[in-house]
């Protein structure tokens, strides 16, 4: 387990390779107080969790669509899923603002650009299988943020393999039940009918043309579905149980992550066949972790939300595969193809240790500049990096969050006067 504390400005690395003495936190001392912290606290609660209720009983207004039309249901719940993202966008960019450094190899070419204000596009497909390493808990939030920057903005059709007891989390449970996220208990046996069952539902095909935040008829809604194959995130206690397990197994060991497991992955992909073209990865880094350390002791919700000190740097790193050229019907070869994609990614992370950036070339990545060319209003040049960071792309956008109760209000506020002046005309008559 780590030594030192993260409130007392210090840090520790793991039991392993490369220890280090604890060391000062890599953003230096905390930029507020604890008055001060005791003020953003209650601010970020009353923010994230009044409009989370708001956003819940939105949910629960629109939940009878279910007995009427059940395509209707979902668009309406794939609406509400954008403006959750919406929340987490902006509680992100009002009390944690960082640099979101993104790059990719050559088989994302041209799929990454750059408007002129500074924000990310990406021209990635809108039904893939995306795949991270997990390094801590807001990883989940910019891979969504990446959904939300696509060309065909993907974020209301984004769905999440959890594990089951985050069902019963408080609002958040029952709200991630409404967004169809998918709920696992480790257990094959009992998760592999229920999870079939909702991979089936992600290509069931629309049949009418009138309804939003769907494919339309004939087609397939959006999906991209986020699997973490490492299934938890990396900390001390996994990392031990992942290096136990490399020693029983004869695998060699990561240095950066934990051992991926391969049989959900393969799940997916046999399930959605044909349904989908590629799979994405994404390999994550936090400026500031160093090797041995875990993301996790270092930038704790705390540490990236009250103290001001969030990672300087977000890094993401892109790549992708065709699924047609993936040895998906053999599970030993699969097994060893991502356990292999798991090396490349540890190599990748060698390398932003070493040098603070992932590979990449100025072929792979088109960034907005002066000496650019424009191409439907973005301008292009070959840079290797774009920077940017997490932000809605207009202020008004947060209102659509609130739109679904106060519309619901303002009909029942209608209705009640109607019937009062039904009331007072009857009363008058007689």
């Amino acid at each position: 387990m780590p030594d030192g504390s993260i409130d007392g400005e210090k840090i520790g690395t793991s039991e392993g390779a490369n220890l280090k003495s604890p060391e000062v936190h890599p953003r230096g001392p905390s930029r507020h107080g604890l008055a001060n912290q005791g003020l953003r606290a209650i601010a970020l609660v009353i923010y994230f969790f009044g409009t989370l209720i708001c956003l819940h009983l939105g949910q629960f207004i629109g939940a009878p669509l279910y007995f009427y039309n059940q395509e209707w249901y979902y668009a309406y719940m794939a609406m509400t899923k954008q403006h959750f993202e919406l929340l987490v966008m902006t509680l992100t960019q009002w009390w944690s603002p960082t640099v979101i450094r993104v790059s990719g190899d050559a088989s994302v070419h041209g799929q990454l650009m750059q408007t002129p204000d500074g924000r990310l596009i990406c021209d990635f497909p809108e039904r893939m299988i995306l795949i991270a390493n997990h390094q801590i808990y807001t990883d989940w939030l910019y891979l969504w943020w990446t959904a939300y920057t696509n060309v065909v903005p993907t974020h209301g059709h984004v769905y999440i393999i959890l594990k089951e007891s985050l069902k019963w989390v408080p609002i958040l449970g029952p709200g991630m039940q409404f967004f169809s996220f998918i709920f696992l208990s480790r257990k094959w046996a009992a998760d592999q009918p229920r999870f079939q069952h909702r991979l089936h539902q992600l290509k069931q095909r629309r049949t009418h043309s009138d309804i939003p935040f769907s494919g339309g008829p004939g087609n397939l809604d959006p999906m991209w579905l986020l699997i973490f194959p490492e299934g938890t995130n990396l900390s001390a206690r996994t990392r031990k149980r992942s290096a136990e397990w490399s020693e029983k197994s004869g695998t060699r060991d990561l240095k950066h992550q934990l051992l991926p497991r391969s049989t959900g992955l393969r799940f997916c992909l046999e399930e959605m066949d044909d349904s989908i073209d590629y799979l994405y990865d994404c390999t994550i880094a936090y400026e500031g972790v160093e090797h041995g350390q875990f993301a996790q002791d270092i930038f704790t919700l705390r540490s990236i939300y009250l103290q001001g000190r969030p990672p300087k740097s977000v890094n993401l790193h892109w790549r992708r595969w065709k699924v047609a050229d993936l040895p998906v019907s053999d599970e030993k070869a699969f097994n060893d193809w991502i356990l292999e994609r798991f090396r490349e990614k540890d190599e990748l992370i060698d390398r932003y240790l070493e040098t603070g950036r992932f590979p990449a070339d100025e072929d792979r990545v088109d960034k907005s500049g002066a000496n650019g060319y424009l191409v439907d209003g973005l301008v292009h040049t070959r840079e290797p990096y774009v920077e940017t960071q997490v932000r809605p792309a207009s202020r008004c956008e947060l209102l659509q969050i609130y739109a679904p109760v106060a519309g619901f209000l303002y009909a029942v506020a209608i209705i009640w006067n109607i019937w009062r002046s039904i009331a007072d005309m009857l009363f008058f008559w007689r």
